[in-house]
């Protein structure tokens, strides 16, 4: 198979072109590296520097993406990570808030203005999605992974953290919903409302992620799984999916109530003096706080 060609147009900027005639139409995005890998593998890479903000560039270039895997009959497996060693996507851009929601409407319309509804599309695509972990994931970027239908994580770097309670609000990408049926309900409250950070190997533990690996052996590993299921019969696969999403996905109706509860909440004087407080101390900007977020929330 002829390799898959990776052209640059500019800053920022790229074309991923898979194989002609092979599903996914060539499209321009800002803040992804698309490609096909093999045998109906896709890999999708998040690259939005400096530090993969959920802002509206990146959810414009995901609600793209995921249109496109709507139909793209040939994809059956698509592994979603970063090419940031140190964040996988740390979390949503706070100075985007209106912006990025604007732009997480258009793959739903005003009814499902946000990032929840838009991670609830994800899971539901025909394909199947693998985020593939290194970094921190934390709040919106760990409730991204949370939707994808397996999670493998890097054992040394990886964080996650649902920091959400620590400002003032909750979970509204469906956090809750996910990590309540994943951990149970006495870890999940942990989780949440303890707002810190978890290691992969506490992850593992806890069911946050289906493994942590050794990073050395962590690419090599969800490649196989990966190549493994897009061998299989494209409908065994995608029905034994459907059945598991009817068995364990929550109601769209939950997810836009957690939505519609932090979109209030994060307009409180609370949340916005917490927010304050830790954007004069270096958040949003490679540092030490975002580095050990989940410890200095808890020193507000």
């Amino acid at each position: 198979m002829t390799p898959p060609a990776m052209v640059w147009i500019g800053e920022g900027a790229h074309i991923s072109d898979v194989h002609a005639g092979e599903g996914l139409m060539m499209q321009e995005y800002r803040t992804l590296r698309v490609t096909e890998v093999e045998g109906g593998v896709v890999s999708v890479v998040i690259d939005a520097p400096p530090m993969n903000l959920i802002g509206p560039e990146l959810v414009r270039d995901l609600v793209t993406l995921f249109g496109e895997l709507e139909s793209a009959v040939d994809a059956r497996v698509v592994v979603l990570e970063s090419a940031d060693p140190e964040y996988f996507v740390p979390h949503v851009d706070l100075t985007t808030v209106a912006e990025y929601t604007a732009e997480a409407a258009k793959a739903g319309g005003p009814d499902d203005a946000s990032l929840g509804m838009l991670w609830h599309k994800l899971s539901e695509l025909p394909v199947v999605t693998i985020a593939k972990l290194r970094g921190r994931a934390r709040g919106a970027g760990s409730e991204l992974a949370l939707a994808c239908d397996m999670r493998f994580a890097a054992r040394e770097n990886t964080v996650l953290g649902q920091p959400e309670v620590g400002f003032g609000v909750l979970p509204g990408a469906g956090g809750i919903q996910h990590l309540g049926r994943l951990l149970g309900r006495g870890r999940a409250m942990e989780a949440i409302l303890g707002a810190a950070d978890f290691d992969a190997e506490q992850a593992e533990r806890y069911g946050w992620i289906n493994r942590a690996l050794p990073d050395t052996e962590l690419d090599a590993f969800v490649a196989r799984l990966a190549r493994r299921i897009a061998s299989f019969p494209a409908d065994a696969v995608r029905s034994a999916k459907q059945v598991l999403n009817d068995l364990t996905l929550p109601a769209a109706d939950a997810i836009r109530s957690d939505a519609r509860l932090f979109q209030q909440l994060v307009r409180s004087e609370t949340v916005q003096a917490r927010i304050a407080t830790l954007f004069a101390q270096g958040l949003q900007t490679r540092g030490p706080l975002e580095l050990d977020l989940g410890n200095r929330i808890g020193s507000l």
